[in-house]
């Protein structure tokens, strides 16, 4: 039995972080969405375990920092191990507050991120969720609608509705990239790993960051993810697999290194699992207007902790063009700006992984030499030891909303810094979720009035504070700010730069 077409104007398929996600920030703009998501509830494995202060930022933007503070423990940094568990180099991290507000590295437990989530999302009466429900298809109406139609598990009624935009953020094997004939194209990287949990209230007394363990036959990762729960990483050998460590008994050989201040009766094994780590991304991340975002849209192996990362950053970079079109502030063709601004970001974070992850474990005998003789000396090379520790991402290409000049360390693409103002908020707090002008000079009445006019926030960069030096490194006196915070334009002509505004009068806007 199919019941009445329903109409919202923006359906999203998949409620894991990235669909909550987008959800959540449009329903800040006062847009409607309905979240359709298989699973009658939160997914209940972690996967995710790690993330920057870039993402933090966004956790902070759906209201939940402090929340997520309170399940989540900064990490110390990197440390790279040989085989015989040798540190051969520690690369540490801030574990204090960065440029971005937050943390420069976090480890969590997905599922109980998840829950914080969508609790979070049940505030927001322009949003919708339905669980336990199948998409049986996607058809485009060719008038700018799209129908979704979808079965609900629980009675076997199938449901039609009408929508503006569709969102895929249904994952690897993704329903909807199926459904637009999207393809996904292997980067040529594939590894079996072993994922294991343990939950002890013994102390391991272990140093408070990432362990890697760099060997090529058995490359390792171990993480404190909890106050009592810990992560393993295995690399498996050919014709293994995670049956043969199903057990405490089986597993102990491998995280003896780490667990030799804990007797056997104290580790609780809560799971063992099977990974295949890929590197892909889809060649089509859109077809009229029906979008790809998260794991739908690429796959990047864990080595630099940026799988999730790279979702959330998708739904940050799509949501405001969104709420903007349908708003009618903003052209449809702003939208174009969504794959040329995230797919090239992304592929250079899978890159970077993939470099991360091969220069650890490849190489066999030899490449275990030459990490021993090189690795050690990392934090000689200058400027190297910085970059590896650095948690920023690149700047964004350019594109209709990124107006990059030519001159070298412009601040078009990258992100603005969320430095603590004298009043005791953070910059976030005090722009609202549109556009702003950050300036280093005055910015007069009428400027100030065009700026109003247009939705836009101003912030005044007072002199010797970190704004203006920011400004001041990126040879410009004020800076476009994006709702998603990333710079649009920045330079020396404030007329100019107030007339490049766009408009966005969103409720979510100025505050």
């Amino acid at each position: 039995m199919t019941l009445g077409v329903a109409r919202v104007p923006v359906v999203i398929v998949g409620a894991g972080p990235t669909g909550v996600t987008a959800a959540t920030l449009l329903a800040q703009y006062g847009i409607d969405s309905l979240v359709l998501d298989r699973w009658p509830d939160v997914y209940p494995q972690p996967r995710a375990v790690h993330l920057d202060d870039e993402i933090y930022r966004i956790v902070a933007r759906l209201g939940i920092a402090d929340e997520f503070a309170a399940i989540s423990r900064p990490a110390h940094g990197l440390r790279l191990l040989d085989d015989t568990m040798r540190v051969l180099a520690e690369f540490r991290r801030d574990t204090a507050r960065s440029a971005n507000g937050f943390p420069q590295a976090n480890m969590f437990d997905q599922p109980e991120f998840e829950v914080l989530l969508r609790n979070n999302l049940k505030r927001h009466p322009h949003a919708t969720l339905r669980g336990d429900t199948e998409v049986t298809g996607i058809t485009d109406q060719g008038d700018g609608r799209v129908r979704v139609a979808f079965t609900d598990r629980t009675d076997g009624r199938e449901h039609v509705v009408e929508t503006d935009y569709v969102l895929g953020c249904d994952g690897a094997n993704s329903v909807v990239r199926a459904g637009i004939g999207s393809t996904m194209r292997d980067l040529k990287f594939q590894q079996r790993w072993l994922v294991a949990d343990v939950a002890t209230d013994a102390d391991l007394d272990q140093w408070e960051g990432v362990h890697q363990v760099c060997d090529p036959e058995r490359a390792g990762t171990y993480m404190r993810i909890g106050d009592t729960r810990y992560r393993w990483e295995f690399r498996l050998l050919p014709g293994e697999t995670a049956d043969d460590y199903a057990s405490l008994t089986a597993l102990k050989p491998l995280i003896a290194p780490w667990t030799a201040h804990a007797a056997d009766d104290e580790l609780e094994l809560i799971r063992v699992t099977e990974y295949t780590f890929r590197a892909q991304i889809a060649d089509m991340w859109r077809r009229g207007n029906v979008f790809l975002l998260g794991d739908a849209a690429h796959l990047t192996p864990p080595f630099i902790g940026q799988g999730m990362g790279a979702g959330l950053r998708d739904a940050v970079n799509l949501s405001w063009k969104l709420a903007a079109v349908l708003a009618g502030d903003l052209p449809q063709d702003v939208l174009d700006s969504y794959e040329q601004e995230r797919k090239p970001h992304t592929r250079a974070l899978i890159r970077l992984a993939l470099n991360v992850g091969r220069s650890m474990t490849s190489g066999g005998k030899l490449g275990n030499l030459i990490r021993r003789v090189v690795v050690p000396r990392i934090h000689r090379i200058p400027g190297l030891s910085d970059k590896v520790v650095d948690s920023s991402t690149p700047a964004l290409r350019r594109s209709a909303l990124v107006h990059r000049s030519r001159r070298r360390g412009g601040l078009a693409g990258k992100l603005c810094p969320n430095p603590v103002l004298p009043d005791g908020r953070r910059l976030d707090e005090t722009l609202g979720s549109g556009f702003a002008l950050i300036c280093a000079v005055p910015v007069g009445a009428e400027q100030r009035a065009r700026l109003q006019q247009r939705g836009a926030a101003f912030h005044i960069a007072g002199a010797d504070t970190d704004l203006a030096d920011w400004l001041r490194r990126g040879h410009a006196a004020a800076a476009i700010v994006r709702p998603d915070r990333t710079v649009m334009r920045a330079g020396g002509q404030i007329d100019e730069l107030c007339d490049a505004v766009p408009r966005f009068t969103l409720p979510g806007g100025q505050k």
